[in-house]
């Protein structure tokens, strides 16, 4: 079966202030919410899957109920697409700060709910950042990743990571301690090249046996010390994308390519290049 292109939803909103995570920013239902416009955008360019925010805003689980998430799931299902992931990111640290785990852990638990009534088995997230020795924090970040892996597990989903603030080597080692499967990986190869100056083709092959969802996005990596970073358009980075393409493929990875933008002031015209971008990759590759 072949690769999946997708798209984030909060990347279509051209005010960059809605497309991360707002503490403020509540539900806005029916027509009314910008939310809900960008699902058409995403079947114009050709997406077969959308992922959106749980983690704030009209899915977040405060704002949800199963009658809610159906009005959502028959809305994206009559564009033919379907929720390739929903993103659980709450911003901040992580799971890094020990006083504020148990709230983040429930909190993460009723989005992995939120995404089972969407049909939806994917959630992903950024745990904060895996330290590369053995430390507190590092036990702290474990404690609470095996909670979330086993009530992942309990439910049948999968809770992300996502790739990018340590290397591919430490997030594996990292996964392998957890004793359970629910923690995978949400492949993110810009933020690799980006934070970490890693290979984002070599760590498909590290990782791939715990991805189950990747983002489309490419970046350079501007400066080491201080590591700083540039988004960029697909194709415009250091993703090496038709080796990146054929080590998904060969690592067995049929999922979803999820184009996410975070800057631009153009965001559907430069999501419609990088479904153009992919289509035209994966076909010349055979792989479409």
């Amino acid at each position: 079966m072949a690769m999946k292109i997708g798209a984030m939803l909060e990347s279509f909103l051209s005010d960059p202030a809605l497309r991360v995570p707002q503490d403020h920013q509540g539900a806005q239902r029916g027509l009314d919410s910008p939310l809900k416009k960008t699902v058409p955008m995403a079947a114009s360019v050709g997406a077969k899957g959308v992922q959106a925010y749980a983690s704030f805003g009209d899915l977040a689980p405060e704002n949800m109920t199963p009658a809610l998430a159906k009005e959502w799931l028959d809305l994206v299902k009559s564009h033919g697409m379907v929720f390739s992931a929903i993103c659980g990111d709450l911003g901040g640290h992580g799971f890094e700060d020990e006083t504020e785990n148990k709230d983040r852990v429930e909190r993460s638990k009723r989005i992995m709910d939120v995404a089972k009534w969407l049909e939806c088995d994917v959630v992903t997230t950024h745990i904060g950042v895996v330290p590369t020795e053995e430390n507190a924090k590092k036990e702290v970040m474990r404690k609470a990743c095996r909670e979330l892996a086993l009530y992942a597990d309990s439910i049948g989903s999968a809770f992300a990571v996502e790739t990018g603030p340590e290397t591919a080597q430490v997030l594996l080692e990292f996964l392998d301690s957890l004793g359970a499967g629910g923690v995978r990986v949400n492949y993110d190869p810009a933020n690799l090249v980006m934070v970490v100056a890693d290979d984002p083709v070599k760590g498909v092959h590290t990782l791939g046996k715990y991805i189950v969802h990747t983002h489309a996005k490419d970046g350079i990596q501007l400066t080491a010390n201080p590591v700083t970073w540039e988004e960029v358009p697909l194709g415009k980075g250091g993703v090496k994308w038709d080796d990146y393409l054929r080590a998904l493929d060969a690592i067995g990875f049929n999922g979803f390519l999820t184009i996410e933008r975070e800057v631009g002031d153009t965001p559907e015209a430069d999501i419609r290049m990088a479904a153009d971008f992919l289509r035209e990759r994966l076909a010349a590759l055979g792989l479409g």
